[in-house]
């Protein structure tokens, strides 16, 4: 028998250019299951896979994998139902597409939570702009600047996700080569920018919770004004900073002050500060600040 906590309706899906969502959200349980046009990817805080997802999933999904959060973070998925799926495929969002990879470890390729920040930076930029994407994974909101016209630069630790992003490029269509990527610590980009006096229309920062360097530790609880102030000084007049943090410890007012406070750290003004809102799906669990912030 189902636990009463569980008992929920499944979430639908947000629209007919979306195939990708978090389907079913029980943080109080445990169970996270996000919906991949059709596969689903099971996250729980217990080591034992919850059955009843097996029947919740008949006539809804084909494939079912799963892990426990507490795995390790390169620990692929285990299948427990359905279909195998042995290669990568691709799913739509907000009419863009992402290749999705269950073998990859953690995350597939998206994280789903990000939804409507990735369609609030498709809907921003345009021809003719520049989008700079730090800590960028698999180049999400880079596809979102490129559709719509804009010329991204992703900055990311790691070649493997910098490839991935020029494949989500050509997926949708878009030439890579029109395109920058560079790879290493995104802080330190941010500051060569910097001296470099580039600036940008848009700059997403969308760090780790926490990350060793070797210059130190990096935490979005103690060091975001820090990381606001650096990206603030290269965004243009009038320009956006998308300010995001995965955590608990900080709430969205404490947030938001610490990356107002960083803006102005670096010299600038803020024209206006917005918070947005994690999707509809995501209830009863608001880790994900994210502010929408437009500097003078």
């Amino acid at each position: 028998m189902q636990p009463k906590s569980l008992l929920k309706t499944l979430s639908l899906s947000p629209g007919n250019d979306t195939n990708a969502w978090r389907i079913f959200h029980d943080a109080e349980a445990g169970v996270w299951v996000d919906h991949f046009d059709g596969r689903w990817l099971v996250q729980t805080r217990a080591e034992r896979f919850p059955d009843y997802l097996k029947s919740m999933a008949q006539g809804v999904a084909r494939s079912i994998y799963w892990r426990p959060r507490d795995k390790s973070a390169a620990t692929a998925p285990e299948h427990v139902w359905g279909e195998i799926v042995t290669e990568r495929f691709p799913v739509k969002e907000n009419g863009a597409s992402f290749w999705i990879d269950f073998g990859s470890g953690y995350s597939s390729g998206i994280f789903l939570d990000q939804r409507l920040n990735r369609r609030r930076v498709g809907k921003s930029a345009g021809a003719g702009e520049t989008v700079l994407n730090t800590f960028a994974y698999t180049g999400g909101f880079s596809v979102m600047a490129a559709r719509s016209g804009a010329t991204t630069t992703t900055a990311d630790l790691s070649k493997t996700y910098l490839d991935w992003t020029w494949d989500n490029f050509t997926l949708n269509g878009l030439e890579p080569d029109d395109h920058f990527g560079v790879k290493g610590d995104a802080i330190e980009w941010l500051k060569t920018f910097g001296r470099q006096g580039r600036r940008f229309n848009g700059v997403v920062l969308d760090p780790p919770t926490f990350s060793r360097k070797k210059k130190g530790t990096f935490s979005t609880d103690k060091d975001y004004a820090s990381l606001a102030g650096i990206a603030a000084a290269i965004v243009e007049e009038k320009g956006w900073i998308l300010a995001c943090a995965n955590t608990h410890r900080l709430s969205p007012a404490q947030f938001q002050s610490d990356v107002v406070s960083g803006v102005k750290q670096a010299g600038r003004s803020v024209i206006s500060c917005e918070r947005l809102p994690m999707p509809p799906e995501f209830h009863g669990d608001e880790y994900l600040k994210s502010l929408w912030v437009v500097v003078q």
